[in-house]
């Protein structure tokens, strides 16, 4: 159960953000950066690290603009099953019957949360400057609480997913409620 909950938080931390976690999680790993993670122990450590870390800044920096944050969304909603899926089973090895169970769990769960962030970007026109700031302060946290803190990173992550549904069925009922209007 906790190595659930820690997937959930970690997969959390890849629907919010992309290579932040997947940096953040390779740095605490320590010495072995990325090695017992799947997909990534075949790269080499240096290049995945300059990866990581330029697309982390584009992450930061390309979001400041509504065009470019409309186009970093696209690209962390293609990606962020897939990182999601990754995150998931980085912080639960030790589960190895259940290997495919987590990693489609946590690749729905990161693209639940891109999507959400992708309604958000187009109801609000664009994200301010400090929502980014609490988005990538609430990703690295996700990271390390799936390390260090699990029970406590898979509840946060559940009360985003209840956020997520909460935001789902606002975002429908204004649809409903502009469409009779029209």
């Amino acid at each position: 159960m906790i190595e659930i909950l820690a997937a959930l938080s970690a997969s959390a931390a890849a629907g919010i953000r992309i290579a932040l976690p997947l940096l953040a999680i390779g740095l605490l790993q320590g010495n072995s950066l990325w090695s017992q993670m799947p997909i990534l122990s075949g790269i080499s450590s240096p290049v995945l690290l300059v990866l990581l870390t330029s697309w982390s800044f584009v992450e930061l920096f390309a979001a400041k603009k509504l065009l470019r944050q409309r186009m970093l969304q696209i690209i962390e909603l293609l990606f962020s099953p897939i990182v999601g899926a990754i995150m998931g089973l980085a912080v639960a090895s030790a589960t190895q019957n259940l290997h495919w169970l987590i990693a489609l769990i946590g690749g729905v769960f990161a693209f639940v949360l891109q999507l959400v962030q992708v309604g958000w970007l187009y109801r609000l026109h664009g994200l301010p400057s400090w929502v980014i700031v609490v988005q990538n302060a609430l990703c690295v946290a996700l990271v390390l609480f799936a390390l260090d803190a699990p029970w406590q990173g898979g509840l946060i992550a559940l009360m985003l997913l209840w956020l997520a549904v909460r935001n789902a069925k606002r975002w429908y009922q204004w649809y409903w409620q502009s469409r009779r209007k029209n």
